[in-house]
């Protein structure tokens, strides 16, 4: 049975984090699909009852599922409620990613390529930045299930190093939710301890509305193919044990891996 993600329950897990965001400088990415519609709401809350401030920014890539209708649509809400989101074009088009052996993976480096230069470019002090992000725990038990899939069944060498795959290291930090990085900003996951199932009931109650197109390259996502399985057969997940067994089972890094990286790097190559 899903159930509704409570705001309060949420703001009094966060207290600590919310509280420190007064006096930073804060990028949040936006997509109009579930997870961050959900995100957006709970943070527009915050907003209000720690006062701080903060900007929403979109990517819209891959463009089909942007038109202005689609863009106008979302904007409107979140206008009437206080945000005003920042949308991003792209030089890039669809075709140049559509022929690529994976598509998915290729739009990811365009955004990110876009995400790092507007951080190397327009912000002046990193030290005061805070980039909020919106993985959930269904995400993360996909990169799981992925890494079992193609690093590990997949391989017959018993000595090889499990945690030693770039893609894993890269997906791995995802299961934490607050990463301060050694020049002093900071990555924030505000929804990664929430199901799917969860969050798309929870925006439905609300009546939140979501970009209504499908990406034409979702089948290229693994996750997107394990969450349509985890909702046939009603399976909800717990934060903590999948945790654990990625630490345990999975090798899944020491979050200290991740604070030493440059900057410059963990915008390019791991964000």
């Amino acid at each position: 049975m899903m159930k509704e993600i409570e705001y309060s329950k949420w703001k009094d897990d966060h207290k600590s984090i919310l509280e420190s965001l007064n006096d930073k400088k804060i990028l949040f990415g936006f997509s109009g699909g579930r997870d961050s519609s959900l995100a957006l709401d709970f943070i527009q809350r915050a907003k209000k009852d720690f006062g701080f401030d903060f900007e929403t920014h979109a990517g819209a890539f891959p463009i089909h599922r942007y038109p202005e209708t689609e863009k106008e649509r979302i904007g409107t809400y979140w206008s009437a409620r206080d945000v005003d989101i920042i949308w991003h074009d792209f030089i890039e088009t669809d075709d140049m990613i559509r022929n690529t052996d994976n598509p998915c993976h290729a739009c990811q480096m365009i955004r990110r390529k876009l995400l790092k230069n507007f951080v190397m470019q327009e912000i002046d002090n990193v030290e005061n930045l805070v980039l909020i992000v919106n993985y959930t725990l269904w995400d993360i038990v996909g990169y799981s299930l992925e890494h079992i899939l193609s690093n590990i069944f997949s391989h017959l060498d018993k000595n090889r190093n499990i945690g030693n795959s770039k893609r894993y290291r890269e997906t791995a930090q995802r299961f934490y939710p607050l990463l301060k990085m050694k020049e002093g900003y900071t990555i924030f996951r505000p929804i990664v301890k929430f199901n799917g199932c969860d969050i798309l009931y929870t925006i439905e109650k609300i009546g939140i509305p979501i970009i209504s197109i499908q990406c034409d390259f979702k089948e290229y996502r693994p996750k997107r193919i394990l969450e349509r399985y985890y909702e046939k057969m009603g399976l909800r997940f717990e934060y903590n044990n999948v945790f654990e067994f990625a630490k345990k089972a999975l090798e899944l890094p020491d979050i200290s891996e991740y604070l030493s990286i440059d900057k410059e790097k963990y915008l390019k190559e791991v964000f």
